[in-house]
This record gives C-alpha cells, structure tokens and sequence, in this order.
C-alpha cells in the first residue's frame, strides 16, 4: 500500500503529536537568534563612518586650516617672526589722568624796568634761550640820568672832603690849627661820605650797576631761560607796572591734572608717575606727585593736582596736552604684550597666536598703556604662544589671503 493511497485516519495520533512538538521548538529557536544578529550586524554598520559624515568633517577641517597663516621655517626666520610663551605679571594698579603741562611756578619771572624810560634797545626774541645776566634791552631814563649826576656830585664832593680832612689832619698834629677846625673838617668829611653811599644806593636800587651810561641802563635776565612772552617795542615808553618780558626755565615743568572726587583718596604726594605725549608718543617721562590740592573745586568736583618732572632736552612745552599715569599702592595679574605685537587690522586691535597648523589672528581687547607694554584686558589667555615680532609680516600675508579670495 503506497502513503498516497494511505488515509490520515491510519496515521497513529501519538506521531502526530511528537512532529508537532519538534516544528513548535524549531521555529522558536529560529526566532531567538535573528534579533542578536540583526543588532550585531546594525553594531558593525554603524561603527564604519558614513561616506556623507567623513566628507563634512574634512570639509570642516580644511575651512579650520583656511582661515590660519602657513609659514614655513624659512619664510618664519626671514620675516624675523619671534614668540613668547605669555604669562600674567604682577603690575601697580594705575590712576589715569587727562593733564595740561605748565611753566614751574617756581623757575618764571616777569621783567620790567625799575623806572620809568624809553626803550632804546630790543636784543632779546621771543622763544629766545637766555642766560643769566644776558642783556634783553636798553632804556634810556630821564629819571636814571638825574641819579647818575648826583651820584656823580657825591663823589666829587667825598674827594674834596677827603683831601680837606687829610690837610687838616696833618696840620692838626703838628699843632698848627685848633681842634674845632679839625672837628669841623672831619664832620663834613663824613657826611660826604654819608652822602655818596646814599647816592650809590639810590642808583643800585634803580638799575642794579652804577657804571653803565649817563641816563641808559641794561635790563637783564635774572636767570637761564626761555623767552615765553615779550611785550617790549623799541621806542616805547617801558614802566615799571608793566613787564617787557616773561622768562621760564624750562628744565623743569608741571603737569597739572583735575582729580575726581572719587579718585582723590587713591593719590598720596611722592606717588610715581608717567607721562606722555601725543607728540612723542615712543617715549615717556618719569616724575612725582609734588602738591594735592587741599581747596575743592564744587562746579567741576575735582581737587588739583600736580606732577613733577625733569625737561632735560626741552621737549615738552607749555600748554602741550599730556597723559599722566600715576602708579597706586594696589597691584593685579595682567598680561602684558609689546606695543609691536598689537596690530590694528580691519579696525580691530590684533595679535597672532601660533597653533599647530599655523598662526592664528585673534582680535584682543586693550587695557592701559604701560612702559613695558600695552595691558591685554580680554581675547588672550596666559600659557597661549604669541608673536611679539613679526607680526607686520603675518599681517601681510593674512591681507593679501583676503585678496585672493576675493
């Protein structure tokens, strides 16, 4: 009998049972395994990068690279590119004032003539360097003449005094005239004497000298200076009321600044200071703190203050603007960087950082200016690898970058 001609009636139920058991089991084990390889082979997948992925990180990559300055070891010693490892450093905290420079009160002079004349003579120009005793010009007095001749009549008098006294004295001790007469003599002797002292006095008072002309006398420097104003026009009448010229020594000067209300307890006498100028703006001038005011100023609620400083080679002038910092007894970390490693590019203060793919242009935000260097208030950190020479060729090169890509 063959199984197609065989009824399932025939089929024992015990077998039918035992297939139905075997095909339940493996078609749960079938399901059990496909998830685990299905996560795996999902695992492998994702650890291999997406072509999209690893092409935009590249990109990313090389746009980073982009915006850096490439200098070989080469162009970097030709271009005399140097850096510095920057660190913070300890600096005195700094009172910044707007100052006005100002003549030495103490080294300035008004000249006018002692009486009244005619100025017959003008050899001293304004912004002239004078010396002490030098001549600046020559009136011509009336009243100097009349001084000069009596002093002139005292001292011929004294002489015929003097002669008459020493006749009388030596007839006197030969017992040829009495005693009055020699009383007499000697007292006129003396007031003679009296008399020519008065007049030289009267005519030193008057012009200083009693050699000089008849009626003209020398108006003179009375120290080393600077002619700062001159008044004086030959042919005019010169008075005393009125000054001819203004001489200064300028080898001293003082920067005179306002002090707000709130900064006032920060200044103390003696305190250093620093001063600038916008027409020497490479070089700065060291002096002191010389005079806090004690008188306050209610419309403008300031208190003056004056600094102190040597004017060896006369640069700076009277009624010049000035920048005056004057060190406190405070101090703070700062990072400080050479004036030439600060660069202003595209109207932005900058300085350039070394990085392993090249350099870097970072836009920095200044502090105060010191004689060290320039205070970096923000965009740096300490440790950072900055140029401090150099720098004009690496601004070069980032420029003519832009250019090209434009």
């Amino acid at each position: 009998m063959t199984i197609s001609s065989m009824n399932i009636t025939d089929i024992p139920i015990r077998k039918i049972a035992i297939a139905l058991t075997l095909s339940v089991l493996l078609t749960s084990c079938s399901a059990s395994k496909a998830p685990e390889a299905v996560q795996k082979e999902t695992d492998e997948q994702s650890d291999k990068p997406l072509p999209e992925a690893k092409a935009s990180s590249e990109k990313g990559i090389a746009e980073n690279n982009k915006d850096l300055i490439q200098l070989s070891a080469e162009d970097i010693q030709q271009s005399g590119v140097k850096v510095t490892d920057i660190q913070s450093e300890k600096i005195a905290d700094q009172l910044i004032l707007s100052a006005n420079i100002a003549a030495n009160q103490d080294r300035i002079a008004f000249v006018a003539p002692r009486v009244e004349g005619k100025l017959i003579k003008v050899t001293a120009n304004l912004g002239d360097q004078v010396k002490a005793g030098q001549s600046l010009a020559v009136i011509d007095s009336i009243q100097m003449g009349e001084a000069r001749a009596e002093n002139r009549h005292a001292l011929s008098e004294l002489k015929l005094a003097e002669a008459n006294f020493q006749r009388t004295d030596k007839l006197y001790k030969d017992e040829v005239v009495p005693q009055r007469q020699w009383l007499e003599v000697k007292n006129a002797y003396e007031r003679a004497q009296t008399s020519a002292r008065e007049s030289a006095d009267h005519l030193h008072i008057l012009v200083g000298s009693s050699d000089t002309g008849i009626s003209t006398f020398v108006i003179t420097a009375p120290f080393s200076g600077v002619v700062i104003e001159k008044d004086a026009v030959m042919g005019e009448l010169a008075k005393p009321e009125g000054k001819l010229f203004t001489i200064a020594d300028l080898s001293t000067v003082w920067i005179e600044a306002d002090v707000s209300e709130k900064d006032l307890g920060k200044l103390t006498v003696g305190s250093p200071a620093t001063v600038t100028v916008s027409s020497f703006p490479d070089e700065s001038f060291k002096g002191k703190v010389s005079y806090v005011s004690s008188i306050f100023d209610k419309e403008t609620r300031t208190v003056k203050a004056r600094i102190e400083l040597l004017n060896p080679d006369r640069k700076l002038r009277i009624d010049m603007f000035a920048r005056a910092m004057v060190d406190l007894a405070s101090s703070r970390d700062a990072l400080i960087l050479p004036q030439d490693a600060v660069l202003l590019v595209q109207g932005q203060s900058t300085v350039y950082i070394q990085t392993e793919n090249g350099f870097e242009a970072r836009p920095v935000e200044l502090g105060e200016q010191l004689n060290k260097g320039v205070v970096i208030k923000s965009g740096l950190k300490a440790g950072e690898q900055v140029v401090t020479s150099g720098a004009y060729a690496l601004k070069s090169r980032q420029l003519k970058s832009q250019i090209g890509e434009e």
